[in-house]
C-alpha cells in the first residue's frame, strides 16, 4: 500500500537555541555595567532633561500606540508622518514634511548651529505582519527624545533635530536622504531599536541585494527539448551554485534567495527566468568579496546552462554595517542604568542573531549609536507576529518613556560635553572616518 504523503514539515529542533539561551542567561547574570569616562550633562540639566521627557510620557505612549494600529510600508507612512506631525506642532515646532524629495520623510530643529545631533525615527512596516521590527517603538522614543532636548538646548548649546526617515525595511531611506544633504551640517546621530534584550552595540550587517535574469530559448518541452534553452535551468544552477558557495564563506556571512520567476507552463523551455538573493557580511571589505564570488557563480549558471544572465546589483540601496561609536553608547548606557535597566555590553547576546539597517549608512558619514531596546521578553525575535504583539503592550509603552529619556540625555552629554565630543570625534576618525558610500561597490566584476 502506498504510504501517505507528508501533510506537515518537520518541527525545527529547539536544542540549539534552548543551549544558547541558558548560556545568555549566565553572560548576563555576570555580565558588568557598561561605563564611561565622561561626564557628560551635569546633574542639574540631565534631571530637567528627563523631567520633560516625563511630563509628554501620555503622548508618547499614544504615539507609539497610534503608529503600531495603523501599520504602513515604506515611502507610504502617511498617518505616521501626520500624527508626529501633529504632536510637534502642538508643542509650537516648526515641521517640514517632505524634506529632502521625500514625501514620508521630515525634519523638525531647535537651538542654533553647531554641535548638531540628530535624533532619527523610524515608522515604517512589514507587510503582512505589520509592527514586527518595532518601529513604532522607534518613532515615539525619538520625537520624545527631541521634544525634550528641545525644552533645554539653549543650556546645552549647539542645535538638536529630528529626522522623520522612511523605508528602512529593504526602502535604504537614510541612503536616500544622506545623499540628498541629509547629514552634511550633522556632528553626531542617535536612535535605537527595540528587541529581546537592552544592548549598548548590537552589530548588525552590510546587506546588498541582487537580481538575476536568465534568458533562454522557447522552445515545446516534449516535442524539441535540444531546440531550447531553459532559463530556469540558469536560476537552477545559480540556487545550487550560492548552496555550495555558502559552505566556503564566513559564519557571519549570509546568502539567501528565491526564484521569482521559473515559467509559464511546463511543456514549454522558459525563455526567462529569474531570481532575488540578500548577501550580508560584517564589513564592507568583506561584502564586496561576498558579491564578487556570487557574480562567478551567476556567470557560471550561464555558462552551463547556454543561457544569458543579466545581473543587477542593487535594486534596493547597499546597506552598510553600524560602525557604533563605543563613546556615546556607553553615555547611553550609563544613562539607562538610571532608568533601572541593564544595558548589556557587546557579545553577551548571540551576534549571529542581526540583519541589517539602513542607519549603517549613516555611521559611516556621522558618529551613529544604534542600541537596542528590551519591548519583549527574550527568546522573541525580530520580524514575527508575536514580536509585533509585544510593541504594542505595557512593557512597550514603558520602553518608549525610557528609551526616550535616554537619547535625550545623551544627547544632551554629546553637547554639554566638550571632551566628549572630541572623543567621539577620534574614535570616529580611527574607525576609517566618512566613507563614500556611493562608490563602495561601484567596481569592474559586480555586474554593475
Amino acid at each position: 500500500m502506498t504510504e501517505p504523503l507528508r501533510s506537515t514539515p518537520d518541527k525545527p529542533d529547539p536544542t540549539y537555541l534552548e543551549t544558547l539561551a541558558g548560556r545568555t542567561a549566565r553572560l548576563v547574570s555576570r555580565a558588568e555595567p557598561v561605563s564611561s569616562e565622561h561626564a557628560g550633562a551635569s546633574d542639574a540639566l540631565a534631571r530637567a532633561v528627563t523631567d520633560s521627557v516625563e511630563r509628554r510620557q501620555a503622548g508618547l505612549r499614544a504615539l507609539s500606540r497610534e503608529v503600531h494600529d495603523h501599520p504602513e510600508e515604506g515611502f507610504s507612512e502617511h498617518h505616521a508622518v501626520e500624527a508626529v506631525t501633529r504632536m510637534l506642532r502642538a508643542e509650537g515646532n516648526d515641521v517640514e514634511v517632505g524634506a529632502y524629495g521625500l514625501e514620508t520623510a521630515l525634519r523638525a530643529r531647535a537651538g542654533e548651529g553647531r554641535p548638531r545631533v540628530a535624533v532619527l525615527a523610524e515608522y515604517d512596516a512589514l507587510p503582512g505582519i505589520g509592527h514586527a521590527c518595532g518601529h513604532n517603538v522607534i518613532c515615539a522614543t525619538a520625537v520624545g527624545a527631541f521634544c525634550a532636548l528641545a525644552d533645554h538646548v539653549g543650556a546645552l548649546g549647539g542645535s538638536v533635530e529630528l529626522l522623520g526617515t522612511p523605508a528602512e525595511e529593504g526602502g535604504g531611506g537614510k541612503e536616500v536622504l544622506a545623499r540628498a544633504g541629509a547629514f552634511d551640517e550633522v556632528d553626531a546621530a542617535v536612535m535605537l531599536h527595540p528587541f529581546d534584550y537592552d544592548i549598548a552595540a548590537h552589530p548588525f550587517l552590510g546587506r546588498r541585494v541582487v537580481e538575476v535574469v536568465y534568458t533562454g530559448v522557447a522552445a515545446h518541452a516534449s516535442a524539441m527539448p535540444f531546440m531550447g534553452r531553459n532559463a530556469l535551468d540558469g536560476v537552477v544552477a545559480a540556487y545550487t551554485g550560492v548552496a555550495a558557495l555558502r559552505q566556503h564563506i564566513p559564519p557571519t556571512d549570509r546568502v539567501h534567495g528565491i526564484i521569482t520567476d521559473g515559467g509559464a507552463r511546463a511543456n514549454v523551455v522558459p525563455e526567462r527566468a529569474a531570481a532575488l538573493f540578500y548577501l550580508r557580511s560584517t564589513g564592507p571589505e568583506t561584502l564586496a568579496d561576498l558579491c564578487r564570488r556570487a557574480q562567478g557563480v551567476f556567470e557560471g549558471a550561464a555558462a552551463m546552462t547556454g543561457t544569458a544572465v543579466d545581473v543587477r546589483w542593487d535594486p534596493q540601496p547597499p546597506y552598510l554595517p553600524i560602525r557604533h561609536n563605543q563613546s556615546l553608547a556607553a553615555r547611553y548606557a550609563v544613562r539607562m542604568a538610571s532608568r533601572g535597566r541593564q544595558v548589556l555590553p557587546t557579545g553577551i547576546v548571540p551576534e549571529t542573531f542581526t540583519g541589517s539597517t539602513d542607519l549603517g549608512n549613516v555611521s559611516v558619514r556621522v558618529p551613529a549609536i544604534h542600541p537596542m531596546l528590551a519591548v519583549a521578553s527574550p527568546g522573541t525575535s525580530l520580524h514575527t507576529s508575536e514580536f509585533a504583539a509585544a510593541a504594542a503592550t505595557e512593557a512597550a509603552d514603558e520602553a518608549v518613556v525610557d528609551g526616550a529619556t535616554g537619547l535625550a540625555l545623551t544627547a544632551a552629554d554629546y553637547l554639554a560635553d566638550e571632551v566628549l565630543r572630541a572623543a567621539v570625534a577620534a574614535e570616529f576618525a580611527d574607525g576609517g572616518g566618512v566613507l563614500d558610500v556611493p562608490s563602495l561597490f561601484g567596481v569592474a566584476g559586480t555586474g554593475e
